[in-house]
C-alpha cells in the first residue's frame, strides 16, 4: 500500500546576463556553465524516464529571465562558441596526459562530455532548450511552473508599491503564456520570501499554489492541524505547501548532506586555476575562472585531493538515493495513521544539481526509478495532488524566507539596504508615468514606457542584494542596479520634458531586450 506522497520541486534561476557592447563577458559564463552541468544534464536524465517508461512526475519553475536568455540569438550563439573552446581545451588535455592514464582517462570524459553536450544542444534541439522543456510539459512527466518576471523579492517590493508587485506576478504570469500557452498553475516566490496579501496578486493572476518554508507554515494563523504535511488554502485562495526542511537539508547540506561524501567530484578544484595560462589558451581569455573540467574528488577533510573516480562517485549515489528513498517511505509510514494522504514536498535550486553537486543529475534519476519501482509512495506535482485532494485547512501564512534565518536579513542588511529608496522612487515614477499615459500613448511614448518598465524590473532582482550581501560579484551587482536605475532615471525626465533621445532609446532596447510583450499598464 502507498502511504503518501512526495513532491520533488526545483527553481531554475539565473539573473539576466546579457552584454552585447561587449565581445565576451566573465559573468555570462554564469548561463554557460548552468546550461552545460545542470539543465541539458536534467533533460537528458527527463528524457531517458521517459524513453524508459517510467511513470514519474516532476516540478520546475523556469523562471523569466532565464526563459529570456534561453531564447536570445547572441546567447545562443556564445554558448555554443563557449563549448567549442571547452572541447578544444580538453583536446589539449588529452595531448598533455597521454603519459598518465588516469588523467587521461578523466580528459577523454570531460571529451567526451563536451562533445555530446554540444550535440544535444545543437543538433537535437537545434539551440532551443525551451522546446525541450515544451515536450517533457506537454508529455505530462513535468509540471512547470510561474515565478515573478525577474526575481523581485515580493514581500519588499509590495510593502513600497502594491502595482509594482502586481507587475512582477502578473508580467511573470504573461511571459509564461507566450511560452507555454496556457496559465502556469503554480508560482515560486523568489526567494520563497512572503508577507500577508502576496496571495491577494497572486489569485489575480490565476495562481493555484505556492509553496513557503516550514515555518511561514508553522507560524500561520490558525496553526495548521495537519502541520507541513498538507496545504492549507490562504485568505484569497491559493494554497500553501510547505517545504520539508529535513528532507531538503539531506540533499542540498555540504555538512550534513550528500553532496560533501569524499567520493564526489570537487568544484572548487579547477583547471582553469590549476594550468598555466597559456595551456588554457582561449576558453581563459586573459582570466583566471572555472573551465568545468575538474580532476579531483572531494576526499576527506584536510587530506590531499585525490584524482576523482567516476564509478566510485556513481556507487556513492546508489547508496545516497536509496538511503533518500528509505527517509521517505519511512517518514510517510509514520504520518500514514493519521486520517489524511500525507504530501512531502522537497525544493531546491536546480543549479544544486550538476553545478554545484555532480552527480545530483543521477541522483535525481535513481530516486525517481527506485521510488517508482518500489512503490513506497507515489511522486506527485502539487497541482495533482490538490485536483484528487481536498484540502481542509486554511490559514494566514506568516512571513518568511527561506534565507539565512529565514526572515529578510539576506536582502535586507547594510550592505544592500542603500539600493530600497532608490527602488521606490523609481516605482512611485514608474506608476505616474503609466497613469499620465494611459489613453493612446502613441508609438514612442509605448516603447519609453515598455523600457521603463524593463529597466525597472532588472533593477529589483533579489539576486544584486544577495550578491551585494555575500561579496560575491559584488562590484558587478552594484552595478548593475545602479545602471539600470540611471537609464530608469535618464529616460524618465525625457518623458517628462517631452523631450526623447530616440538614440539612447533604442541602445537601452538593444542592450536590455528582454519581455518584448511587456504590459505597462500593470503598473496603474
Amino acid at each position: 500500500m502507498r502511504s503518501g506522497y512526495l513532491a520533488l520541486i526545483l527553481h531554475a534561476h539565473l539573473p539576466f546576463v546579457r552584454h552585447p557592447e561587449h565581445e565576451h563577458f566573465l559573468e555570462e559564463d554564469w548561463l554557460f556553465e548552468a546550461i552545460t552541468e545542470t539543465y541539458i544534464p536534467l533533460l537528458q536524465m527527463m528524457q531517458r524516464l521517459v524513453n524508459d517508461g517510467v511513470p514519474f512526475k516532476f516540478t520546475m519553475s523556469i523562471t523569466p529571465t532565464l526563459c529570456a536568455m534561453l531564447q536570445d540569438e547572441l546567447l545562443r550563439e556564445r554558448y555554443v562558441r563557449h563549448l567549442d573552446l571547452l572541447i578544444d581545451l580538453t583536446a589539449r588535455e588529452l595531448k598533455r596526459n597521454r603519459k598518465h592514464p588516469e588523467l587521461r582517462e578523466l580528459a577523454e570524459f570531460y571529451s567526451h562530455l563536451f562533445f555530446e553536450t554540444r550535440c544535444f544542444f545543437v543538433e537535437q534541439w537545434e539551440c532551443d532548450l525551451l522546446a525541450s522543456f515544451r515536450t517533457l510539459r506537454e508529455a505530462g512527466a513535468l509540471e512547470i511552473i510561474g515565478c515573478a518576471a525577474t526575481h523581485g523579492l515580493l514581500s519588499l517590493i509590495q510593502k513600497q508599491s502594491p502595482e509594482a508587485a502586481r507587475a512582477q506576478v502578473l508580467i511573470g504570469r504573461d511571459v509564461y503564456v507566450d511560452l507555454f500557452g496556457a496559465d502556469p498553475t503554480g508560482f515560486w516566490l523568489p526567494e520563497c520570501a512572503y508577507a500577508p496579501g502576496l496571495e491577494s496578486l497572486l489569485q489575480q493572476a490565476n495562481i493555484r499554489w505556492f509553496v513557503l518554508d516550514a515555518h511561514g507554515v508553522m507560524f500561520g494563523k490558525p496553526r495548521p492541524c495537519r502541520s507541513i504535511y498538507a496545504p492549507s488554502y490562504t485568505p484569497a485562495g491559493p494554497a500553501v505547501f510547505a517545504r520539508d526542511r529535513d528532507s531538503s537539508r539531506q540533499v542540498w547540506s555540504a555538512r550534513e548532506g550528500y553532496p560533501g561524501h569524499p567520493a564526489y567530484r570537487e568544484f572548487y578544484r579547477d583547471a582553469g586555476f590549476d594550468l598555466p595560462m597559456e595551456h588554457l589558451g582561449p576558453i581563459a581569455r586573459g582570466s583566471r575562472k572555472f573551465s568545468g573540467v575538474k580532476y579531483f574528488r572531494i576526499t576527506g577533510r584536510g587530506e590531499e585531493k585525490e584524482l576523482y573516480d567516476h564509478d566510485a562517485a556513481e556507487k556513492a549515489v546508489e547508496t545516497h538515493a536509496a538511503h533518500f528513498v528509505e527517509h521517505q517511505q519511512r517518514q510517510l509510514r509514520e504520518l500514514s495513521g493519521l486520517g489524511f494522504d500525507p504530501i512531502i514536498v522537497v525544493p531546491f535550486d536546480a543549479e544544486l544539481f550538476g553545478h554545484w553537486w555532480f552527480e545530483g543529475p543521477l541522483f535525481l534519476e535513481l530516486v525517481i526509478r527506485k521510488a517508482t519501482r518500489d512503490r513506497g509512495f507515489r511522486l506527485t506535482t502539487p497541482s495533482d495532488y490538490l485536483a484528487t485532494h481536498s484540502t481542509q485547512q486554511a490559514i494566514q501564512p506568516a512571513a518568511s524566507t527561506w534565507g539565512e534565518n529565514g526572515y529578510l536579513g539576506v536582502w535586507l542588511e547594510p550592505s544592500n539596504a542603500w539600493i530600497y529608496p532608490y527602488l521606490h522612487t523609481a516605482t512611485l515614477h514608474m506608476s505616474e508615468a503609466a497613469r499620465r499615459h494611459a489613453e493612446d500613448p502613441g508609438p514612442l511614448v509605448n516603447r519609453v514606457l515598455k523600457q521603463l518598465a524593463r529597466e525597472l524590473l532588472l533593477a529589483q532582482s533579489s539576486d544584486w542584494a544577495f550578491l551585494m550581501k555575500t561579496g560575491t560579484a559584488k562590484e558587478y551587482a552594484t552595478k548593475r542596479t545602479l545602471d539600470h536605475l540611471s537609464r530608469f532615471n535618464r529616460l524618465h525626465d525625457q518623458l517628462t520634458a517631452n523631450h526623447v533621445d530616440e538614440k539612447f532609446l533604442h541602445d537601452c532596447e538593444w542592450r536590455d531586450n528582454l519581455f518584448p510583450n511587456l504590459n505597462w499598464r500593470y503598473y496603474i
